[in-house]
Formats: C-alpha cells, sequence, structure tokens
C-alpha cells in the first residue's frame, strides 16, 4: 500500500493574479471548451497569462478553475444539457465583495482555507487521510510549547503524513516535532534521503509546500515567514530535478492572531469533514455541503453581520435538508415548518401550515397571480416509495389550488408514474434549499425573491420532477453578477 500523505495543489503561483481570474469568472461563469478558451484570450489581453508555445492549450485555464475550487471559491455544477459552470461559495462571494480591504481579504481567506477537507472534492487526497489540514497547522502554530512556530522539514517530514487529528494524535504529532527540533541537521537530513517507503512522498511534500503551498498561504497574508538556510535537496524520480528542503520558519501574524483563536473555538481542529462517498447522499449533495461554510464568527469580525434575523434564515437551507430526511421519525412536523418559512422567503407568496387528516401540509397564496398551490412535505429516511395522487388531488381541490408541489429528499423511481398528467411537481429538498440558500446569500444584490420563475417552470412541466429545472435556475441566476442582476425584482 502506498503511503498516504496531503496533496496539495501544485498549479498556483501567484496569489494576486487568482484573485483577478476569480473576478473575471465570476462575470461568465460557464467553464465549457469554448469558454475556457474565451477566458484564456481574456487573460492574455490582461497580460495574466503568456502560452509557453502557439498552442492553443487550455490547461493553464483548467488549473486556475481547480485552484478556486480547492481554495474554496467554489464549484463546479451541471446544468441543462451538460453544461458545466462554476458556481461561487457563500465566502467566495464575499471575498469577491472585499477585494479592495486587505484586512477582510486575510480573514475570509484564512476562513477559506479552515473549510479545505481532506479527502478533497477535486483534489486526488488518500481516503485514510480525514481531517482539515488548516485547521491543524494553525493549532499547531498556536502551541505554546512549539513556540507557536514551525518548520520547513516539520511539515515535510512529519504533519504531511498525519491522518486522522483528535487530540491523542494531536499531542504524539507535538512530541515527534518536539524530538526532531533536537536533532543536529545532518540527522535530519539523513532523515530525508535515507531511500525508504516514504523517499518519494518526501520529494512531493518538499514541492508542494516550498513552491506553492506555503507561498500561497504568504501571499494572501495569513501566514509570515522568516527564511532558514537549506538543509538538503531531493531528487525526484529518475530525473535531474531536485527539491529543496529548509528550515524556513513560520508563524501567525501578528494581526490574526486573535481571529484565528475564534475560529478555533467555534470550529475544532478534530472535527471529522463530510463523507465525500456517503452511501445515503449524492456526491454533489455533500460537496454543495462543503461549500457552504459560513460561519458567524467572521461576519462578525468584518462588520457583515448587520442583520441578526438575515443570518438566522441562512440555517434554513440545512434545515430543509435535515428534516426531509426524518432520521428518527419525529422530525416531520418540523420538515413542515421549515418549509412554510422556505415558501414565505418569497415576497409574493403566502405560505399557512396547515396539516392534519385529509389536508395538505401547506396552503400557499402566489399573490401576484392570486392563485393558490399546495406544498406536501414528504419526509423520509428511505427513498419516498410512492405517491397517492388521488389523496393529492383532494387536498388540493379542497383549497382550490392550481398545483401541488411535493418536497423531498429522495424516491424511487416509480414515483414519476404515479404523477404523469397530473398536476403535481416533485423538488427535491437539497435542490430547494440550495435555490433559498443562494437567495439568502445575495440579499444585497436581491433584496426580493420573485416567485415568478418557479411558477412558470411549475407550469411547463406538470406530472415531472422539476429539480434539475431549479437547479438550473440556480446556476443561471446566481453563477455571474450580470444574471445576478436580471433576476433582480
Amino acid at each position: 500500500m502506498t503511503t498516504a500523505r496531503w496533496v496539495i495543489d501544485k498549479h498556483l503561483q501567484n496569489f494576486h493574479i487568482l484573485c483577478k481570474f476569480a473576478g473575471i469568472l465570476k462575470t461568465n461563469s460557464f467553464i465549457s471548451v469554448e469558454d475556457k478558451a474565451k477566458l484564456s484570450e481574456k487573460l492574455e489581453k490582461l497580460d495574466l497569462y503568456h502560452r509557453r508555445n502557439t498552442g492553443k492549450s487550455l490547461d493553464a485555464t483548467t488549473h486556475k478553475i481547480k485552484e478556486l475550487s480547492f481554495y474554496m471559491f467554489g464549484y463546479r455544477d451541471v446544468c441543462g444539457q451538460g453544461t458545466q459552470k462554476f458556481l461561487f461559495s457563500p465566502l467566495g462571494n464575499l471575498f469577491l465583495k472585499h477585494l479592495d480591504n486587505n484586512e477582510y481579504i486575510q480573514k475570509i481567506f484564512l476562513t477559506m482555507l479552515w473549510a479545505i477537507p481532506f479527502p478533497h472534492p477535486y483534489i486526488k487526497t488518500d481516503e485514510r487521510i480525514q481531517l482539515y489540514p488548516i485547521r491543524l497547522i494553525f493549532k499547531l502554530l498556536s502551541d505554546e510549547r512549539l513556540d507557536c512556530k514551525l518548520f520547513s522539514y516539520e511539515y515535510i517530514y512529519l504533519i504531511s503524513f498525519v491522518k486522522r487529528a483528535d487530540q491523542n494524535s494531536y499531542e504524539k504529532l507535538v512530541q515527534d516535532i518536539l524530538a526532531l527540533r533536537t536533532c543536529a541537521e545532518v540527522k535530519i537530513k539523513h532523515q530525508l534521503t535515507a531511500e525508504n517507503s516514504r523517499s518519494h512522498a518526501y520529494v512531493n511534500a518538499a514541492h508542494e509546500w516550498e513552491s506553492y503551498f506555503s507561498k500561497t498561504l504568504i501571499d494572501a497574508g495569513v501566514l509570515q515567514k522568516t527564511d532558514g538556510k537549506i538543509i538538503c535537496r531531493l531528487k525526484h524520480g529518475k530525473t535531474e530535478t531536485y527539491r529543496k528542503v529548509t528550515s524556513s520558519e513560520f508563524s501567525i501574524p501578528k494581526q490574526l492572531q486573535e481571529f484565528v483563536k475564534k475560529l478555533q473555538s467555534a470550529y475544532s481542529f478534530s472535527e471529522m469533514p463530510l463523507n465525500l462517498n456517503d452511501s445515503d447522499r449524492l456526491k454533489i449533495d455533500v460537496i454543495k455541503e462543503i461549500y457552504s461554510f459560513y460561519p458567524k464568527v467572521l461576519l462578525e469580525e468584518i462588520g457583515e453581520l448587520k442583520d441578526e434575523a438575515a443570518y438566522e434564515l441562512l440555517h434554513l437551507p440545512r434545515l430543509i435538508e435535515q428534516y426531509a430526511d426524518n432520521n428518527n421519525g419525529t422530525e416531520a412536523y418540523l420538515f413542515e415548518d421549515v418549509l412554510e418559512m422556505g415558501f414565505n422567503m418569497f415576497y409574493n407568496v403566502e405560505a399557512k401550515k396547515i396539516g392534519g387528516p385529509g389536508n395538505t401540509d401547506l396552503e400557499c397564496l402566489y399573490i401576484t397571480q392570486k392563485r393558490k398551490f399546495a406544498v406536501e412535505a414528504k419526509s423520509t429516511k428511505n427513498k419516498l416509495s410512492g405517491i397517492n395522487s388521488g389523496r393529492l388531488e383532494d387536498h388540493k381541490n379542497k383549497i382550490k389550488a392550481i398545483y401541488t408541489i411535493v418536497v423531498t429528499p429522495r424516491y424511487v423511481p416509480a414515483v414519476l408514474s404515479d404523477i404523469r398528467n397530473c398536476p403535481i411537481v416533485i423538488i427535491r429538498a437539497n435542490t430547494f434549499a440550495e435555490f433559498l440558500y443562494n437567495c439568502l446569500i445575495n440579499r444585497s444584490s436581491i433584496p426580493e425573491i420573485d416567485y415568478r420563475y418557479f411558477d412558470e417552470i411549475i407550469i411547463k412541466n406538470l406530472g415531472k420532477d422539476i429539480s434539475s429545472e431549479i437547479s438550473n435556475l440556480t446556476m443561471q441566476r446566481f453563477a455571474s453578477n450580470t444574471t445576478m442582476e436580471a433576476y433582480s425584482t
């Protein structure tokens, strides 16, 4: 079995160019082959990219998109007919909003780093490694036993091989680092250059840390460095390329030390990341949750938490997903409650929970068109196995509604046969939650959420699952500034 080690993106060489690239991508977030070609041309015109040859390779643009994903600016998703778009995370949007404020940028980027998990959604990482790497690094950088500093060779020789981060493993790591510091440099050199199962891993770890990862953190202002001398150079395989290992010293910049403590208090280094291969969830749904990291502690720090009620609403999408799963059989009524809140977020919808035998769960009025619709909350731990369309028709007619929306986390394919040719549509809970989440984090651009777009999709797709259409709507409306402006009412 190969040696398990951390894997860091090896393409980011200029943090400031990445920021400019993020701003460009924000204005048009399609990332098809043709779109990447246009992005490359734009970067060349802005003198931000220089081709090494006369070909039309899109590797550089592809790598930059991958860098944005690695550093939690956002994730890739597919909308309508396989079209790929880049959807910025809440923190990615916040980062771009404050590009002209260096103090805020440092704190926002550090918070983005706090969310990086291993395994990472977009970097191939050994699944035996399950931790938050930056949280562990900054835990070590805050440890007075280590004089609140780390050396390059400590990352390369020890830290990059840590698989789990609990209190016991952390204490052992600290002792191992302290023991390594008692060694003479000649011994450290011998341990790093000796032929063993970790030799190749040491070379890659040195290359990633010395040339990319630490450099990015320094350029972003979240890490400071005191140059040290070269301890040794490690040969990269059978090539004549060598990677240096230094005794450079790293510490937390003074202006960030208090904020680091706040992050550490709110989000522990020992927390386990979400499982990308959760058997009960689609991978893209897990990815969306990973990128939804939006800590209150950061918003308070930079003065973004002007509306406490608005922040509390940000929890609503996650509650919709949670209660939809009905994990212990007692959350069905909670699911109805949060859906009532969710539909009332539309400025032109009035939603009221009814429930009880013979009734729909929610009675809703689309105020603009002066017509009613019904919402049925189908929370279930397992897949929804069937829908009694006749019963839903009775519920709908009782309130004189035009159509029924069934919100559920998952269902078996046969359910679609149950609603065919009926005035019923299905929307997956996580899709509805994602839409609301993006509405909430873009409140400054979209103060009012118009139900018109939902209604148009529903009318055209009665008897179907409209989740993909709503997901496309989310991508179209929130993947770029231009489309967000078009969505404003």
